[in-house]
């Protein structure tokens, strides 16, 4: 998990350095491919953070 963990981070920093670029360059985030397919990557590992967490859960007595 905090590898998944470590992940998450690291994609999220690229995600912000993504769109601050584009924002700089004046082009919307949502018209930029590359700021969405990285939104894509870092929703994905949410979504696998939050499974984990809900199978640890189950598992707990």
């Amino acid at each position: 998990m905090v590898d998944l963990h470590h992940k998450f981070e690291e994609e999220k920093r690229k995600l912000n350095e993504l769109g601050q670029k584009s924002l700089e360059r004046g082009i919307p985030l949502f018209q930029n491919e590359a700021v969405q397919a990285q939104s894509r990557k870092v929703d994905d590992l949410i979504n696998r953070l939050h499974q984990k967490k809900g199978e640890r859960k189950r598992q707990s007595p």
